[in-house]
């Protein structure tokens, strides 16, 4: 495959990307776009942390890349309990930094790892976030207030108070 308009030239698997003939493991093409967008956002502006604060903002990198799919174990492998975590939880605090006044919900930490079948995922994801809170990452919140494990209902994912920012 050759380089397009649609951007670098990628193998003919679609998994990877090649850049001054670098093979990179690509994004996730399951990410919906909207979600990915933001995503890329927030590896931008990491990226240009790094420039600024150094090694203090590499974090940020890897946890972009990991819930871009760009890391971590690759998104075309049926992950394993622990990947699954790991990408859940850098989805969840890259979305919060690409918003930092705002939440998340947890079906878009289910979409980005999830693509079509992220409804599957749902009560994992859910479940995440109340580890998550329980360590004090993040807040679930429902109508703005910290609920506990078993509420019934939608819930938001806000920053927590030990939030790595």
């Amino acid at each position: 495959m050759g380089a397009s308009d649609e951007g670098p030239e990628r193998t003919d698997d679609g998994r990877y990307i090649v850049v001054d003939g670098r093979r990179w493991r690509a994004t996730d093409p399951g990410i919906p776009e909207k979600l990915r967008v933001e995503l890329v956002a927030e590896l931008m502006d990491a990226r240009r942390a790094v420039r600024s604060e150094g090694d203090a903002a590499r974090h940020r990198v890897q946890d972009a890349k990991v819930a871009l799919g760009e890391r971590g174990e690759p998104w075309w492998e049926e992950p394993t309990g622990s990947a699954l975590r790991e990408r859940v939880a850098a989805t969840y605090r890259a979305l919060l930094r690409h918003r930092p006044e705002g939440t998340t919900c947890p079906s878009e930490a289910a979409r980005v790892v999830g693509g079509e079948g992220w409804r599957g995922l749902s009560a994992t994801v859910r479940d995440l976030a109340f580890d998550l809170a329980d360590e004090g990452t993040v807040r679930v919140l429902q109508k703005g207030e910290p609920v506990e494990r078993g509420v019934r209902g939608p819930v938001r994912v806000g920053r927590g108070p030990r939030f790595p920012a």
